[in-house]
């Protein structure tokens, strides 16, 4: 009899949604002819958005309209393509029901056609300026076009998948008019957004023997090195949360806008000269995960839309609460106030308009009509022309290539604009394959955002990956509960969980060509596959896990049977008995650090019969 865990090349589960076509595991490759970027490798894709001084997109250009340089050396454009909002989407054929039991992360989303993802960062926006933003969506999707495809992700301490891809105007109502509410961040000095406190704190009274000063200059030091804390923070969440993202969105073909409302997110933190050392409050050096974010971001074809979720704003200093004696009789004070205000909004706008820039979108700040300025970004992020080059070789020492694309005079009316990522970086995040030094060695063990991805991709809530596309059926392994959890399991010892439990048997399959793997000298091949099952309670803490390490080992001949054959794995997990709860199930591919996620309610499987297995001789 084969041990239940072992990883099997087989049609496991077939059986179970069998005469299914499209098939899932292969109907969501890119089409043919489609154009995969690969940072610093074979191709580079540059989308170009092209309008005239009111910010009209212009249509009709041709291949020799354009010019493309890659550091000031001139390419030629291998690919040329227009893309209008008009473009009628693609026809695909839905995926049967699945049976009772049988779920898949597979998503039927047509190749072509943009995608627009609405980005709702609560993490760096204070109250106030989320229910603006609120507002305003609900102006927004009375009047959106329609056919436009659009998902909505929440940012607090982490990325939350609020609403998948949909065109439907009714669902995209439902959602922002009932089901999306302000959060304060725990990590704001103004968490209610009141613009109060913006001289500082108050006066200092006497305390064990310190005089005024001792107390002004402990109290001064304390705040800054509290508010660097927070803004460190804030950058790390921000930049996974990205990470994220363009890790998921990855997975679908074709150009995707970002818009995302925030109101403020410190890029940098620079020593404050004001203090008796400077350099005790700077954080940390976060050009490397910058430089990963818009990597992921370019890779998976994503145009960052920041709109400033403030609005218009006027200098709080003079403001009604705050124009007491501390401004009327200090000038000092005054001067200070204006000062900070003009600083922080300088930097918020300029860590947008980066961002905005390194990935070929547009920044919105200073306007009030958020709406349209969600339309304008679909608007312009839906009419564009895609070039591609391929890039010379890059040396060790070019970390960064410039990209710049002109119109020639002939075709250029006066006031043109054109919007395009303006480069990008060939340390495309460290891989095994880049880490042949001690210190890369080290970098790459240490890597955050690789581990905040796996972390995140089996969180409840979070977007599920399709980077391994794949069926499980999930049933009741028994009518009857027990007092202990299933072998293998392990409970989250800080919630001392207690029985009855529900064990429920997981069977997993998914294609042998999802996977990668290292190639030997001899031919033979090397891998690792990972196999998980996390049970999260409502509120999203982690109650029970179950998880197994398979590594992989082929001939030449073998690995040709695996990729064209299936994976198929058992694992059992233990719910609450009394209680709804959800499995998150998924399957990691550790050469190339993608996964496969599916999150089921056990409520929508509690009540089926338990599975019959064949038995193994």
């Amino acid at each position: 009899m084969k041990h239940p865990y072992a990883l099997l090349l087989c049609f496991m589960i077939a059986s179970l949604a069998a005469a299914q076509a499209p098939t899932p595991e292969t109907a969501q490759a890119p089409p043919p002819g489609a154009t995969v970027l690969h940072t610093g490798a074979e191709l580079v894709v540059v989308d170009v958005v092209v309008e005239d001084k009111d910010g009209h997109p212009i249509h009709g250009l041709k291949r020799e309209d354009f010019t493309l340089s890659e550091n000031k050396a001139p390419q030629t454009i291998r690919n040329f393509d227009e893309h209008t909002s008009n473009t009628p989407l693609e026809k695909i054929e839905p995926l049967p029901p699945q049976p009772p039991g049988v779920f898949t992360n597979y998503t039927d989303m047509p190749s072509n056609g943009v995608l627009n993802v609405l980005l709702l960062d609560n993490l760096n926006t204070p109250v106030k300026d989320q229910a603006n933003v609120l507002n305003q969506l609900k102006l927004f999707v009375n009047k959106a076009a329609p056919g436009t495809r659009i998902a909505i992700f929440g940012l607090s301490s982490r990325l939350y998948f609020l609403q998948g891809f949909t065109s439907d105007p009714a669902t995209l109502k439902a959602v922002v008019n009932h089901k999306l509410l302000p959060r304060g961040s725990m990590l704001l000095d103004d968490v209610a957004g009141s613009n109060g406190d913006v001289l500082g704190p108050s006066a200092p009274t006497l305390s064990d023997g310190m005089g005024p000063g001792q107390i002004a200059f402990n109290m001064t030091n304390f705040e800054i090195e509290q508010q660097t804390l927070q803004n460190l923070m804030r950058m790390e969440y921000t930049l996974d949360a990205f990470n994220v993202l363009g890790r998921y969105l990855s997975a679908f073909s074709g150009h995707k806008n970002l818009i995302w409302f925030s109101t403020s997110f410190p890029l940098a933190i620079v020593p404050d000269i004001t203090l008796t050392d400077p350099f005790a409050v700077m954080g940390g050096d976060m050009e490397a995960e910058y430089r990963q974010t818009t990597n992921l971001l370019t890779k998976a074809q994503i145009a960052v839309f920041p709109i400033s979720a403030e609005g218009l704003v006027s200098d709080p200093t003079l403001d009604v609460a705050n124009s007491g004696a501390g401004v009327t009789r200090s000038p000092r004070n005054l001067s200070t106030g204006v000062s900070s205000f003009l600083q922080n909004q300088a930097e918020e706008h300029q860590t947008m308009m980066a961002i905005a820039q390194d990935t070929g979108g547009e920044a919105y700040f200073n306007t009030n009509d958020l709406a349209s300025a969600v339309s304008q970004a679909i608007d312009s992020g839906s009419n564009f022309y895609t070039l591609t080059y391929t890039p010379p070789p890059h040396s060790h020492n070019d970390d960064y290539r410039s990209i710049k694309v002109e119109l020639s005079k002939s075709s250029v009316p006066k006031g043109i604009q054109l919007s395009y990522r303006h480069g990008y970086y060939t340390d495309d995040a460290l891989t095994p394959e880049k880490a042949s030094t001690p210190e890369a060695t080290k970098a790459l063990a240490q890597s955050r955002p690789t581990y905040s991805y796996a972390a995140a991709a089996m969180s409840r809530g979070a977007p599920m990956p399709t980077d391994i596309v794949f069926r499980v059926r999930v049933l009741p392994a028994s009518t009857t509960t027990e007092n202990a959890v299933a072998p293998g399991n392990e409970l989250n010892p800080k919630l001392n969980a207690e029985g009855p439990f529900r064990r429920f048997d997981i069977d997993i399959s998914a294609p042998g060509a999802n996977f990668s793997f290292k190639v030997q000298n001899n031919g033979n091949r090397v891998g690792g596959i990972e196999f998980l099952a996390y049970d999260f309670d409502t509120d999203g803490k982690l109650l029970n896990l179950v998880k197994k390490t398979t590594p992989v080992h082929l001939t030449a001949a073998e690995h040709q049977k695996f990729v064209d054959g299936k994976v198929g794995y058992h694992l059992e997990l233990s719910a609450p008995a009394k209680t709804e709860s959800f499995i998150r199930i998924g399957i990691h591919d550790l050469t190339s650090d993608t996964f496969g996620v599916v999150e089921v309610p056990t409520s929508a499987v509690i009540k089926l019969p338990p599975p019959v297995y064949p038995s193994h001789k």
